[in-house]
């Protein structure tokens, strides 16, 4: 590999990506691209720290290149996550290869799983399961149709949570023709959510946690050693004050406007509608809408859509341009020549391209209004367009 992707949140970045990124130099990568999240995480919540901190995170361990995923795909299912990232990396037109963590044991593990899910028998098998199961969840249905195609052992590889995405991206891949070959790093030390630490590793979870309630210092031994100065001064997201401000913009919303968000399915802006006119914190608004069918996930990403004001429509369309977050001396070289998008680091100057860009850019400077003020320190309005490329 010469040029090698990670698509991360980085939320916080800790020893665990800094091991990924650093199989990657030594199977051979010159540069390392990552393609973000921004202020916003798949997850549906804010990130702890804001984009700017974390492109610096990536930059300063072993990141050359840092390329924000937009927005809308940065809160969507697995599926349009996944598309919406491979599809910046085609666009950059540099990357050989996408790199990815996994609990599986090989790559050609996954690709046997992927060629499971791509099999002409499996959707009325899942129908069966569904049809001879009265209830069950959409995700029951297919383990069990996967069970029957492939066996436990390599139907139980979809419930890996970074699996979970790693078959995704081998999709995202396969569909738009890529080039770019996979390259699977299985993941080690502390699984994905774990509860507890695993020697000098601990999941992003766990780290939130303790960083929001013992403090910043709490996660240090678990992040490299070279952001123990960053992390610290950095403005830190408030949930209560996140919490306050999507409850009360999601009061204001109709039915009409509800039923434009992302993957809705089944009638469920009803349900969200009704919920939010019950709900008194975000945690109740996500027990009433959740289910057997719904995951908690999904609602969380339901409810981020409707504040942030995202649309389905702009999450099933490609990327419109390249935002690039900051770069090292080596990733300066990958923003030379040709791109199969518009590209550059000023959110103003991309939205003066008009139309799509236009459309996301302004979306992505409103969110990133609101992040800040649900910081502490709080932030002013206008950082999405005054903030410049970082370079390290």
């Amino acid at each position: 590999m010469q040029v090698a992707a990670v698509i991360a949140e980085f939320n916080p970045l800790h020893n665990g990506h800094a091991h990924l990124i650093a199989e990657l130099k030594k199977a051979g990568a010159a540069q390392v691209v990552a393609v973000m999240s921004g202020c916003y995480v798949q997850r549906g919540e804010p990130a702890l720290f804001d984009k700017w901190v974390r492109a610096q995170a990536a930059l300063s361990c072993g990141v050359d290149l840092v390329i924000e995923l937009p927005l809308p795909y940065a809160v969507s299912g697995a599926e349009r996550f996944a598309r919406g990232a491979v599809s910046l990396c085609e666009a950059l037109g540099k990357i050989d290869t996408l790199a990815f963590g996994c609990e599986a044991e090989t790559l050609q593990s996954l690709l046997q799983v992927r060629a499971l899910l791509d099999s002409p028998e499996l959707p009325a098998r899942i129908q069966r399961q569904l049809r001879e199961n009265p209830g069950i969840p959409f995700a029951a249905a297919r383990m069990g149709a996967l069970r029957q195609l492939g066996g436990e052992e390599t139907a139980a590889l979809v419930n890996g949570p970074n699996n979970s995405l790693a078959l995704e991206y081998l999709a995202s891949l396969e569909g738009c023709g890529s080039a770019i070959r996979p390259f699977a790093v299985r993941r080690v030390g502390a699984q994905h959510d774990a509860p507890a630490v695993a020697g000098r590793f601990a999941s992003a979870t766990l780290l939130r946690a303790r960083i929001l309630k013992e403090g910043i210092e709490s996660a240090l031994p678990y992040v490299p050693e070279q952001l123990g100065g960053l992390y610290p001064k950095a403005p830190l997201l408030r949930p209560p004050a996140f919490e306050t401000a999507v409850l009360s913009r999601l009061r204001g919303l109709s039915e009409k406007q509800l039923a434009q968000l992302p993957e809705l399915s089944e009638g469920l802006e009803h349900r969200l509608y009704a919920a939010i006119r019950e709900a008194r914190s975000l945690q109740e608004l996500y027990r009433q809408m959740k289910s057997k069918r719904y995951t908690l996930a999904r609602m969380r990403r339901l409810a981020l859509a409707a504040f942030l004001g995202i649309e389905d429509r702009q999450t099933a369309a490609p990327p419109p341009y390249l935002r690039i977050l900051g770069y090292t001396a080596a990733g300066r070289r990958l923003l030379e020549g040709e791109h199969r998008l518009p590209l550059g680091g000023s959110l103003k100057k991309l939205e003066r391209l008009g139309g799509v860009c236009e459309e996301f850019a302004r979306l992505e400077a409103a969110a990133g209004d609101q992040y800040a003020l649900c910081c502490s320190p709080p932030g002013r309005c206008g950082r999405e367009y005054a903030a410049g490329m970082l370079r390290i």
